[in-house]
Formats: structure tokens, C-alpha cells, sequence
């Protein structure tokens, strides 16, 4: 499947490559015309999301905003490309390609047929927008018969900084070559073949010339833009228990929500005040404070305080209000408070944390839905972070600034 590029800030048109694989309606984007440059666009993020050959995509190119959703119907590929994406960031922040892909037949295309040595495998890739401008991260991963990078290209300005190739099948590395501009052109070496050549580069790369410095400047904002994300889907059940006092660190299912409130409530009234004001708007009765509660054997459990009255435990709550409540203190906190892997090395001030939610509005009422809509493009516009979800049917954001809604057909 594919996406065209953006024809305008409203529509993005799409042609299909394999129409049989499924494909892309149309992606709009429902935001207003480019701001001036600001501090938000020196926070490398990303821009466009390429699934040359995942799944059941071929040929797709997703443009991705500040809020992006992924709209259609059961078997379209939504989840696929979220986990591509995913993939991509596991693999900028350094792990390796058999933790990342941990089923990578499932990657294939079903339809994809082995050569002449039985491999088959699958293309994914992204382009990072930021202070380097657009630079661009395209994959080949061999599935079959064995897990192996085969391939992978950092492009910069229409110059190809790094490109791998497999050359000898029975070593477990790549030929590996990269810009150098200096009295060698290009500088060639091998690299594992189980590793992103690209997060690797500031560990290979001197720096000493001007050729040097472009690709490692290239790399650096492709793995910060990938690294800081967050997989996040509330797990209702899990949250309506008490939790052992830990580090305070969000968990991706939010099971360990208690703790964390303990922290953030402490740490930052102002916003607090403000997640809290989030909470009283989507959920039943009212709410003046949500609070960890000892229970005094290590355990603390959330609780709404009513203003008046015993307060009410979230293990009481509904399953639509406690995912509202979980995503709602999603976007109100960082990388400092979610469980992620942020590039320690940057100010945090230059990253842009990607919070990725499958079937965000799932068992969320229309008020419910509308308010985590408005909270999201708020924060989102902000250019700390970023929400890339998937939903059913997206008419729920329509019109709404700030949106880029991706539809796709089966």
C-alpha cells in the first residue's frame, strides 16, 4: 500500500501500489498552515513512517504530525505500523535486531516469495526532521532463513551518509561504508549484522572532518527522534489493585498508576492541578484531588477524593475512566516519569517524547473521548510530545486543529 506525499494541509491523496495487499483512503491533516520556526522544530521527531514491505503493507508512506491517527477498519494494517514504528525505536536505541523481532515471519509479506537461496524478508523506514533537516533511515531485514540486517541506507540533503550491504552470507557482518569527505571519500568497515548501523555510527565515526561530522550529526538526530517512545495501553484490571511502592516510573500497561501519583503530585502542583481539572472533566461525580493512599504494609492504592464524603478507589471506577484517567497523566508527565529509554546525553529541552497507543478511544464515551482529543492536541502543540494512535473510525476528530488523520482500507 501508499501514501502519497501531503497536497495540502487538509488532504493527503493515495495511490495504490498492490491493491490486493490493502491500502491508505487518505490521510488529512486538520492543522493550520506551518508556523515559523521555532524551538519546537529543533526537537528531532518524525515525519514520515515507510513500510516498503511489512506485513500487509507494501509500498506505504504514512506522513506523521505532532497527533496522528490511524483510522479503518479490523485487518487494514493499523497495529502493524505502530509496531514498525516501535521496531525502529528499539532498534535507534541500540538493541538488538532478535529482541526487537521477536516473531519476524510474521513481518513478512504474506505473499512474498523466497529466492533462489530461500530468503525472504521485509523494508521498513522513517525520515527525521530537524536542526540536520529532513534526513531519511530505510531498512532491509532478512527474515528467513536467518534474522539478519541485509541492508540499510542514512540518507541527508539527496547524499547518502551510511549504506550497508550483506557481501558474504556466512559471516554474521555487513560491509558497511560511510561519507568521510576527507582525503578518503568514503570510509569502509564491517558491522554486525544484528545491530542499526546508524546507532552505531558515534561509536565508528571520528568526527574529525567536515564529512565526519554531517553523518554523525545526521545519525544523532535519527536515534534521539526514535528513541524516547513510549508503548502505552491501560490495562483496566491491572489498575484497580494495589501496588508495591517502587521507582515511580509509569509502566506501559499503567498498572503501577498509584505509585507514580504519589510522585507527580508532589513533584509539580501546577501541573497536577492541571491533570486533576483533566480527570474532573471526563469522569462521573465530582473530583477535587487524585492521590496515592498508604495502606501501610509498602502498598499504595489511587483514590478520587470527592471533596466531601469517603474518598472513591479507582478499583471502583469503570473501564472507560480509568484508561481516560491513565492517558490523561500520560500526556501530563515526560521521559522523566514514563518507563522509556530517552537519550541521556541530550537536554531534554531538544527531545520530543512519542507516546504510541493502540486503539487509544477504546471503551472511552463520547465526553470522555472529546476531552483526551482536546488534552492531546494541547499538549501535543506544545512540541514535547507526540501521540501516535490507532482507532476504528476516526470521526470523533474531525475538525479538529492539529490532527493528521491516516485512513486505511483493507
Amino acid at each position: 500500500m501508499a501514501v502519497s506525499s501531503v497536497l495540502s494541509t487538509s488532504a493527503v491523496s493515495a495511490e495504490p501500489v498492490v491493491p490486493s495487499q490493502g491500502r491508505p483512503r487518505a490521510a488529512e491533516a486538520a492543522s493550520a498552515p506551518p508556523a515559523p520556526a521555532d524551538h519546537r522544530s529543533l526537537r528531532p521527531h518524525l515525519t514520515e513512517l515507510r513500510l516498503s514491505a511489512f506485513a500487509s503493507h507494501r509500498g506505504a508512506a504514512f506522513p506523521l504530525g505532532p497527533f496522528t491517527l490511524f483510522s479503518g477498519p479490523s485487518g487494514c494494517g493499523k497495529t502493524s505500523a505502530l509496531r514498525a514504528y516501535e521496531a525502529l525505536a528499539r532498534l535507534g536505541g541500540g538493541a538488538e535486531l532478535g529482541e526487537v523481532f521477536v516473531d519476524p515471519h510474521a513481518c513478512v509479506p504474506e505473499r512474498a516469495r523466497p529466492d533462489a537461496q530461500r530468503r525472504r524478508g521485509f523494508r521498513i523506514g522513517c525520515t527525521a526532521e530537524g536542526p540536520e533537516g529532513p534526513v531519511r533511515l530505510d531498512v532491509a531485514v532478512q527474515a528467513e532463513p536467518d534474522l539478519r540486517i541485509v541492508g540499510e541506507r542514512l540518507t541527508s540533503g539527496g547524499l547518502v551518509l551510511l549504506e550497508t550491504a550483506l557481501r558474504d552470507p556466512a559471516r554474521r557482518a555487513v560491509q558497511a561504508a560511510w561519507h568521510t569527505a576527507g582525503a578518503t571519500p568514503v570510509t569502509r568497515a564491517p558491522l554486525p549484522d544484528d545491530r542499526l548501523g546508524t546507532a552505531l555510527l558515534p561509536l565508528r565515526v571520528a568526527g574529525k572532518t567536515d564529512g565526519q561530522r554531517r553523518v554523525l550529526a545526521a545519525a544523532e538526530q535519527m536515534v534521539v527522534a526514535l528513541r524516547s517512545v513510549f508503548a502505552c495501553d491501560p490495562c483496566p484490571d491491572r489498575m484497580r489493585l494495589p501496588v508495591p511502592v517502587g521507582s515511580g516510573r509509569l509502566l506501559g500497561g499503567c498498572d503501577n498508576l498509584a505509585d507514580v501519583l504519589g510522585r507527580t503530585r508532589a513533584e509539580c502542583g501546577r501541573r497536577h492541578a492541571q491533570f486533576v481539572a483533566a480527570v474532573r472533566a471526563g469522569c462521573a461525580g465530582p473530583v477535587a484531588d487524585v492521590l496515592a493512599e498508604s495502606l501501610g504494609d509498602g502498598t499504595v492504592r489511587a483514590v478520587l477524593d470527592r471533596g466531601a464524603g469517603p474518598r472513591t478507589a479507582l478499583g471502583r471506577l469503570g473501564d472507560g475512566e480509568l484508561r481516560y484517567i491513565a492517558l490523561a497523566l500520560v500526556l501530563f508527565t515526560g521521559p522523566g516519569v514514563l518507563e522509556v529509554d530517552p537519550a541521556g546525553e541530550v537536554p531534554a529541552a531538544m527531545q520530543a517524547l512519542t507516546v504510541l497507543s493502540d486503539d487509544v478511544d477504546r471503551r472511552l464515551d463520547p465526553r470522555q473521548r472529546g476531552e483526551l482529543l482536546r488534552l492531546a492536541a494541547r499538549m501535543c502543540d506544545r512540541g514535547h510530545i507526540r501521540l501516535l494512535g490507532t482507532t476504528t473510525d476516526a470521526s470523533w476528530a474531525a475538525g479538529t486543529d492539529g490532527i493528521t488523520v491516516v485512513h486505511l482500507e483493507p
